[in-house]
């Protein structure tokens, strides 16, 4: 298998990732601002196929409408010149201060209402760019103190936003669909809708579930302590796995943004394992920050390392499910067991109830002698990885 990616893979960055300028809370930037058109062509030759934006990114706050069509023109055309795609957009609602205490939750009524207006002109951008994904991330929607947000009443006004939102794409008759990208925490001391588990309940409320699912990060999710592909398996089955940042972070403390694979390899090796193979036919999107130590070369070698790690797990994870002996080890770990339904075709409850095998006579200390398999098998998916098998 060739690692070099092709735009079949349907790899995509956004342009605030290899874009960032290497800035953080105790340091200055340590790369020049570049033109997203430069970086539209430079992810082309390397091989992706779609760039994604917040508005920001593309068009300078604050510009003028003539200044703005310019902006987008000269996008549009290095899109047209590369075959680049954009598949997904969104709303810079974090960066200005004036969302210090958020966008659709801040306390303010005059700042909700901004915000709203800001993200419907973006999504009417998005929508003329062929985009199929608005992706919310709420980095300001939260609180560093118990009285300063009524949390409640803030998910009322997230609701209110994002029915809003829905009834406008209804009304455009605009192809999207919405994705909530959770985070626990950074930069508000605690964000509203921290985890995957959090948004899919809230989606259950909004008057139009059907058109808003989820956009987990790696790194979110990893700073929570989760198990990131836990969450993103529980997102496919709630078919709600809308989009997905791929990223990599080690351990429960700042967001990194690692190139992915970078941080927790093995988590990175069962992500790719799990949306493999469970057809997950959306983009594989990187949402990473070259390290501030790097250069213009730098950046570009961590944009080309994330897609080639990918395809390194894609490759080891089709031979560790191809591996006979791995086959064997499954078998013995009773997988196929958990895919048949604990009650047979035709059977109730009732006869559960009358099945004197399933408790009166179950031999408990017979089943609990029996072995899993579980190390076996898991020494084969590190053999995998490893590369000393297949």
């Amino acid at each position: 298998m060739s690692h070099r990616p092709t735009p079949d893979d349907k790899f995509s960055f956004g342009l605030w990732t290899v874009g960032w300028q290497g800035r953080d809370p105790f340091g200055d930037a340590t790369r020049r601002a570049l033109d997203p058109v430069e970086s539209v062509r430079r992810l082309a030759e390397l091989g992706a196929y779609g760039v994604t934006f917040h508005d920001d990114d593309l068009i300078p706050f604050g510009v003028s409408g003539a200044e703005r069509d310019s902006h987008i023109k000269r996008f549009r055309q290095a899109l047209d010149d590369t075959g680049l795609i954009v598949p997904m957009a969104t709303t810079n609602l974090f960066t200005h201060p004036v969302f210090k205490d958020g966008a659709f939750t801040a306390n303010d009524r005059d700042v909700r209402r901004y915000a709203l207006r800001k993200t419907v002109r973006n999504i009417d951008l998005a929508a003329e760019l062929g985009a199929g994904t608005y992706v919310a991330w709420g980095g300001r929607e939260g609180a560093e103190s118990g009285a300063a947000k009524d949390v409640t009443v803030a998910l009322d006004r997230m609701k209110e936003a994002f029915d809003l939102l829905g009834q406008y794409i209804t009304d455009q008759g605009y192809d999207l669909r919405f994705a909530i990208e959770p985070k626990p925490n950074e930069p508000r001391g605690d964000i509203l809708l921290p985890t995957v588990g959090h948004a899919l309940a809230f989606i259950e409320r909004l008057e139009r579930p059907e058109l808003f699912g989820v956009n987990p990060e790696v790194g979110h999710e990893q700073m929570a302590g989760l198990n990131v592909t836990h969450g993103i398996a529980q997102a496919l089955w709630a078919d709600k796995l809308f989009h997905i940042d791929l990223n990599g972070q080690s351990g429960i403390k700042y967001d990194q943004d690692l190139r992915f694979g970078a941080g927790d390899l093995r988590s990175a090796f069962w992500l790719v394992d799990l949306l493999e193979s469970a057809g997950y036919g959306g983009p594989r999107h990187f949402d990473f920050k070259p390290p501030r130590t790097e250069d213009l070369d730098g950046v570009w070698a961590s944009a080309a390392g994330c897609m080639r790690n990918y395809l390194i797990l894609k490759e080891r994870s089709a031979a560790f499910r191809a591996d006979p002996d791995v086959r064997a080890a499954l078998r013995d770990s009773r997988l196929h067991e958990l895919a048949r339904p604990t009650l047979g075709e035709g059977e109730s409850l009732a006869s559960l109830l009358a099945d004197r095998g399933a408790f009166e006579e179950f031999d408990a200390e017979a089943a609990a002698a029996r072995g899993m398999a579980f190390e076996r098998l898991d020494q084969l998916a590190m053999d995998h990885l490893l590369g000393v098998r297949g």
